[in-house]
């Protein structure tokens, strides 16, 4: 008699076999993993002695300082103010829930260089470290706040019932009950706004504070200075993988789900009573900051420049080369997920979470990082390439692949598999068995990934700055030379219509975190 396959293992016809899944998904492992292997082999081939001269001085150490105080102040400052706005915004009757839930996602639309020109119109003065704790915690905590606000909505109020019956007061409540199971949203948030900080160009150089990524672009705009630059590279490259590291001993390897569905019923909201208005001042407050400050400077700006700042003779061009690079970079890079995504789903394993771990890795590195390894590799091996739109389109995949295969690797997750092995048992091929019927069932999931990468895509500054061919001039570039000549009412219109294209896609991302959470 012949073996049976046990029944919990997958079918023959979904491992690894499909060598043509597997090759593709290798080879844009591979592809992913070139800034990183770049940076290593400038740091190797420069020599010891060349690499030490260039790391260890003052300069570098200035950097890093600077560097190191904005994010041990800011990553704090946005994780208070998000849980805070989180437990107002979904455990307590503040007056008008809902809009203020939306208000303090809304930042997000805001690209961070723009956050920084609303607020150096508005105090010229602000700069330096202050300057740049302020804005970035006004820039980036929704980054933190959709986490924290999914998990509150998901927590079984029993627990909390529970702890007060024993006697402990609402304030110990929440620090020994609900707090700690906030733990993995707080620190995959805080991963994510420290990338951010570390990768930001535009916001520090607006208010004059020096970090790794504005010194690297300096290096490379003004001389041209390949080994100092990839050796600050190397050096941010490390700033990461600290990061990195220090969300994983935070997160820890405690449990955070429990068996069964806990309690069915809604937590309940708690009663403000006379503290309402003070309460209630925090979302006001922090909305007037983070959205009346840039707003009002854009009206303020578009009505001093009166009906000449619109240039339409050059807002159109940007506009049309802004949304063909941001399509076609964003149905590229989602099908370049589309292999990965299937295997993390359909054939788990050790080689393929390495695989989807190289991703997640490079997509964690700073845009100028990639851009100056591409740079340099176009130049010296592939220079029919440099400066065009095929370089800048590889920047943008190696840069928001993550944001791809999150959405799609969801999306196929939700596709039965049983429907692809019916197909195949029809005579189907693989590939036409996966395109018929498992992508179309996560064309949701797939065009909520487009539509991240899309809008990534449209706010980012670095990479286009450094890659673009010349005469290319996207909403982001546009808008960063007329604020570099100080011409603020000519980028105000650039500004807004960045805000208005990033509205749409910061809404899809606010309705998720509400539906996840079965709202």
């Amino acid at each position: 008699m012949s073996k049976q396959t046990p029944s919990n293992k997958r079918p023959w016809c979904f491992r690894w076999p499909l060598s043509w899944v597997a090759s593709a998904a290798l080879l844009v492992s591979l592809l992913s993993l070139v800034p990183l292997g770049f940076v290593v082999w400038v740091a190797f081939q420069s020599g010891w002695t060349t690499a030490s001269a260039l790391i260890f001085r003052p300069r570098v150490g200035e950097l890093l300082i600077n560097t190191a105080l904005l994010v041990v102040f800011t990553v704090p400052l946005c994780a208070v103010l998000a849980v805070a706005l989180a437990w107002l915004t979904e455990r307590s009757d503040v007056p008008g829930a809902r809009a203020w839930a939306w208000l303090a996602v809304a930042p997000l639309a805001v690209p961070a260089f723009v956050h920084s020109y609303a607020w150096i119109t508005v105090a010229p003065g602000l700069h330096g470290l202050p300057g740049g704790v302020l804005v970035s915690v006004l820039a980036y905590f929704p980054f933190l706040y959709l986490p924290i606000s999914a998990a509150l909505r998901r927590l079984d109020p029993g627990m909390e019932d529970t702890a007060a019956s024993l006697g402990l007061n609402p304030w110990t409540v929440f620090f020994r009950v609900v707090l700690p199971q906030l733990r993995l949203a707080v620190c995959g948030g805080a991963l994510l706004i420290g990338l951010h900080l570390l990768a930001e160009y535009g916001l520090y150089v607006m208010i004059r504070f020096d970090t790794f990524t504005t010194a690297i672009v300096d290096q490379f705009q003004s001389s041209y200075n390949g080994p100092a630059a990839n050796m600050l590279s190397g050096v941010l490259v490390l700033c990461c993988f600290a990061l990195l590291g220090l969300e994983s001993a935070g997160r820890g390897s405690e449990r955070y789900a429990r068996l069964g569905s806990g309690s069915a019923r809604m937590p309940q909201q708690r009663r403000l009573g006379r503290f309402t208005l003070p309460c209630l001042l925090l979302p006001v407050l922090t909305t007037v900051l983070a959205l009346g400050v840039p707003l009002v400077t854009l009206l303020r700006w578009l009505t001093a420049g009166g009906a000449g700042v619109w240039r339409f003779d050059e807002i159109w061009p940007a506009i049309s080369q802004t949304l063909a690079l941001a399509t076609v970079g964003a149905l590229l890079t989602t099908l370049a997920a589309v292999p990965m995504a299937w295997l993390s789903i359909r054939s788990p394993g050790r080689l393929q979470r390495f695989m989807e771990g190289c991703n997640y890795l490079v997509g964690s590195l700073p845009g100028v990082v990639v851009a100056l390894a591409l740079v340099t590799i176009t130049v010296r091996v592939a220079l029919p390439i440099y400066q065009t739109a095929v370089t800048v389109l590889l920047a943008y995949a190696l840069m928001f692949l993550p944001r791809a295969l999150i959405s799609l690797r969801a999306g196929i997750a939700q596709a039965p598999i049983e429907l692809e092995q019916a197909a195949r048992s029809l005579g189907r091929s693989p590939a036409r068995a996966m395109w018929s019927v498992t992508l179309r069932l996560a064309a949701p999931g797939a065009a909520a990934g487009v539509a991240l990468v899309a809008l990534g895509i449209t706010n980012e500054l670095t990479a286009t700055l450094l890659l673009a061919p010349n005469g290319t001039r996207t909403l982001a570039t546009a808008f960063w030379a007329y604020s570099s000549e100080i011409d603020y009412a000519a980028a105000a219109p650039y500004a807004l219509i960045m805000i208005l294209l990033s509205l749409p896609i910061t809404w899809l991302l606010y309705t998720q975190s509400k539906r996840s959470a079965g709202r």
